[in-house]
This record gives C-alpha cells, structure tokens and sequence, in this order.
C-alpha cells in the first residue's frame, strides 16, 4: 500500500488536566476530501491548530508523502504545503480583493508594487475557480459572504498548497452562497488538492466529502463513507450511540 499524502498519527495534547487529543489520527490522499466531525470538545479544533502549526502536540507522527516531518510552527506546516482558511477568514475589509490576495506577498517591480501582474494573476486564478466578484477594486467587506470565502480560498493557493484545511466554510451563508462553497470545494478537488473540511452541516458534508472522519472525547470512533446512507451511523458515532455500520471503524 502507499503512503497517504499527509498522515497524522497517536496524536496527543493535554492542557493541564484537560485530555483534548488521545491518540486520535487522520490521514488524506491528493485529491480526496474529507470532513472531520464531532461534537462540542470532541478535539477537532485542537487537531486542526496541530495541523496548522499553531499548537505543538505532546506526541505525534506526522509523515508527508511517507517521510516524517514536525510541525511546530505555522510557517512549518505551510513550507509542508498546508494551508488553513479560518472561520473568520483574516480579511482586511477596507482593502479590494488583489490587495487581499497579495497581501504580504507583492509582487514589485523594482523599487514599485506591480499592480498589473497582480492584477492579472488574481484574474486567471479567479477564472479557473469560477469565482466572480462584481469587481476586483471594491473593497472586500462589500462583497457577499460566499464571495469573500472564496476569496479567502483563492488566497491560500497562491502558496500552492498540497493541503487545504477549510474551517467551517458556510457558516452564516445563504443558501445560494453555501452551494457556491460547495461548489469551490469540488474544484479544489478536482485541482488534486488534498481537502480538509470542518463543518456541523451534515448535509453539505455528505454532498462534498468522500470520507468522513468523527472524533469523540479526543479519539477516532467511527471513519465512513461520504454517502448519505450512513447518516445515521455518524450521528451515532458523534453522540456516543452504538455503532452498527460494518463500514465503521471504531
């Protein structure tokens, strides 16, 4: 068997008396997505600041493409081509969509911001993702939420991740802008980007994912197809009932 893109195993974090994270795992091949879920305390934020490099787990083996790495740093996990986007995106509304997208990463052209190739590059880079903001010279906080999600998203593939982290991506969207979500999700997959999802949407989970992961008290209790009719065995798995699916793996 080969090894998965990136590989997170016997991962281990306690905050004082607090056990967050006991021995859970989580794998995830190019090109597959796949959605962590789990109630409130179950260790998903926890496991996510792990992946992201903003916390340092007590023990882990994390491996990308099968060689062992550690992560503990952001600037770690983005050099291993993880990136995050956060639920509350880290947009400066008072800037226009190019300035966020470049934002700490201009491109000059000698001692002058290139305002033209940045220009260009955000117009290509939108186009592939079927993203159109009514202009890309407004400023942001005057876009749609799915708008600005998208922006948020077309921002971390400039550092040509291999991994994506999306946490909680339609969260107070409309229902328009949530299947628009959906929609870039299925893009980035079809890129071959590895696709993290964090969501409480059941429904949206099962009409994007292809593997469903769910946490409890901080272990791995059940992993699942992305198939609706298992919907039942990942409530069960969330909340602590008994698990029947043969497909489950406790």
């Amino acid at each position: 068997m080969t090894e998965p893109l990136i590989s997170f195993r016997s991962v281990s974090k306690s905050y004082g008396a607090v056990r967050a994270l006991d021995g859970a795992s989580f794998s995830i091949e190019a090109g597959e997505v796949v959605a962590l879920v789990g109630d409130n305390g179950a260790g998903k934020s926890t496991l996510v600041k792990v992946m992201s490099g903003t916390v340092v787990p007590d023990t882990a083996e994390i491996t990308v493409e099968g060689k062992p790495v550690k992560i503990h740093h952001p600037n770690d996990a983005a050099q291993l081509g993880i990136a995050t986007v956060y639920q509350d995106l880290a947009l400066c509304n008072n800037l226009d969509v190019v300035a966020n997208l470049f934002l700490g990463r201009e491109h000059h052209k000698g001692s002058l911001i290139d305002e033209l190739a940045m220009e260009r590059e955000t117009i290509d880079l939108l186009a592939e993702l079927a993203v159109k903001p009514r202009s890309l010279r407004v400023p942001i906080g005057s876009l749609s939420g799915g708008q600005r999600q998208s922006v948020a998203i077309a921002r971390c593939l400039l550092g040509n991740p291999k991994m994506i982290i999306l946490d909680e991506p339609t969260a107070a969207l409309g229902l328009a802008q949530k299947q628009q979500v959906v929609e870039l999700i299925r893009r980035l997959k079809a890129r071959g980007l590895a696709v993290v999802l964090i969501s409480h949407n059941l429904a949206e989970i099962f009409a994007v994912a292809d593997r469903i992961e769910v946490l409890r008290l901080g272990r791995n209790v059940g992993s699942f197809p992305g198939d609706s009719k298992y919907t039942d065995d990942v409530v069960a798995a969330i909340t602590g009932a008994r698990i029947t699916s043969s497909e489950a793996v406790a």
